[in-house]
This record gives structure tokens, sequence and C-alpha cells, in this order.
């Protein structure tokens, strides 16, 4: 009887991978981007695509047609840049978004340093932060609903201001130019500092309390305490939340819209609302893909700031 033997397989030389391993090496590597391609595919689709789009809209013109549309280069950039409107927007735009952004620094901050002291007990800050949270859960629909109802010359702000006697007639603060971009300014402030104030509120709860327990020692007061110890221990939170709601407000839109349309007199216009006007009112895609590009541009300069802050944190 013969035996059968198994073939024998060669032996991998030194520093020689074997295929199998070799296989299963590249198919770890390759898990990661697997994990990867779903999002990628939808920033590309939904984000990608469609900023290049606008881009290469900008550079053109009768882009509703596109076999009619023509090469413009940067003359629909030059008409939106010499616009009275896109420049009163551009002004409104920075005027909303600075005071914006300064107030609910100062509103958060007051409002998170009143909930984190020592002298409210835990029933009082509990309802005390129901209460200021409050504006942060209503939509920008209801809230522009509701405070067009409260600023209406008949509403119950002019009621009270006449039961106290600060104004004799009702005032129409959304459709006076002089005062319309301050109300709804207003209302931006109050239907967005809770943000601030909770991010500020963790960051105070995460100040070592052997920080002011030094400086008591050393004979600081109050205020040398908040000078010295709490706002540089906040600084991070302060420079990220201040970019970031820049960002944000640069981008209101809905707000405006539904309050005042932008008016009146362009009196609250915003690079938003002009942008829109032009792309779904005069049917100018091009001047409007030219006004979008620009405010792209405006956010990618905030956002490159916010990106290298924290890189350095």
């Amino acid at each position: 009887m013969t035996s059968m033997t198994a073939p024998k397989t060669a032996a991998p030389t030194k520093g020689q991978v074997p295929p199998g391993r070799k296989r299963s090496t590249v198919a770890r590597r390759l898990i990661p981007y697997g994990y990867l391609t779903p999002t990628v595919l939808l920033i590309v689709v939904l984000m990608v695509v469609p900023i290049v789009m606008v881009i290469s809209y900008s550079f053109r013109d009768n882009v509703i047609i596109q076999d009619n549309s023509v090469f413009a280069g940067f003359a629909n950039y030059t008409k939106v840049l010499t616009d009275p409107d896109f420049l009163a927007a551009l002004k409104n735009t920075a005027i909303f978004i600075t005071v914006s952004t300064v107030a609910h620094l100062v509103l958060g901050l007051a409002f998170a340093m009143m909930l984190n002291t020592q002298l409210l007990g835990g029933v009082a800050k509990a309802i005390f932060r129901i209460v200021y949270i409050l504006p942060w859960l209503f939509t920008i629909a209801v809230i522009a609903v509701i405070w067009r109802l409260l600023l209406d010359p008949s509403g119950v702000i002019n009621y009270v201001l006449h039961t106290l006697g600060v104004i004799q007639h009702g005032v129409d603060f959304l459709g006076d130019p002089g005062k319309a971009l301050w109300a709804v300014t207003f209302v931006n402030i109050w239907s967005g500092y809770p943000f601030f104030m909770i991010s500020l509120l963790a960051g105070l709860q995460g100040i070592p309390g052997e920080l002011y327990e030094a400086a008591a020692v050393d004979g600081t007061n109050w205020w040398q305490r908040f000078v010295h110890v709490t706002l540089p221990q906040l600084r991070p939170v302060i420079i990220s939340m201040a970019v970031l709601d820049l960002i944000w407000t640069s981008q209101q839109f809905a707000l405006i819209w539904m309050m005042t349309g932008g008016g009146p007199l362009n009196s609250t216009e915003m690079l938003s609302t002009f942008t829109y006007k032009q792309a779904f009112s005069e049917y100018e895609f091009a001047t409007a893909s030219a006004a979008a590009v620009i405010v792209l541009l405006l956010t990618m300069i905030l956002a490159f700031f916010y990106v290298r802050q924290q890189r350095e944190r």
C-alpha cells in the first residue's frame, strides 16, 4: 500500500508577508474608509456640489436657461458690490451681528454667574434656569409671531408703555425705519442668550474653587476675582462662543423674513434676505449666486479664526 503524503508548501522567506495576512491587513486598513463613505457621499452631494454650482452660476449670465447662459466674468460681483441695497444689507448685518453677539455675551455671563452663585438655593436656581432657558425652547417661527403681536401698535408692549406714561401714542416698532432694526436685534438677543448662558455656566462650574480661595487669601475683592480669575478661565469658552455666534447670526434669515421681510425701506435688509430676494423675487439667479459666494467668503473668514482658536486650545 502506498502512503499518500500532502504536498508541502514553501515556507515564507524571512521578511516576506504571507498572502492571507497581507489581504487581511489591507482589509483592516480599508474598514475606516468604508464607515466614512456614506458621510462623505452625503457631504459631496448636499454641500460640495451645490457650492460648486453656485460658484459657477456667479460667473455666468442667463443661468435659468442653461443653453443660453454665457460667461460674464466678474460682472455679477461688480453689480452686487455696487448695489445700494447690498451695501445697506451689509451695514445692517454688521450692526445686527455685532450688537447681538455682545449682548448675548453680556447677558449670558450675567445670568450664568447668577445661577452659579451660592446665594441662591437649589429650588430657586432650578426655577430661574427654567425661566431663563424658555426663549431657547421656542422655534424661530413661534418667536417671530409672538414678537410681532407684542410689538404691534396695539400690542402688549405699547399698552404697558402707554400705561406707564412713557408714550402717548402707539409706536409701530416694526414699521418705523428708525426702530425696526433695533427691534429685530432685540428679539434675536432675547432668543439667543440662553445658549451663551448654558455654555458659560458649564465653564464657571469647571473653574477650581481653590483659585478663588487663593485670591481671597490675597485680599482681593469680588471684582478683582472676576477680572483675574473668572475671565481668564472663561477666555477659551468666550472666544469660541463669540465666533460661533458671529457665524450663526450672520446667517439669520427666518426671524428677519417672518418679522419684517427686510423692510421697511430696507432698514432690516440682511445679506441673507437680500440673496433670497434676488433669487426668488427678482429671479436674478446669477447676482444671487454672486451675493451667496460673497457671504460664503465672509463666513469662511470667521470659520478660519474659529478653527485656528480651537487648534491653539
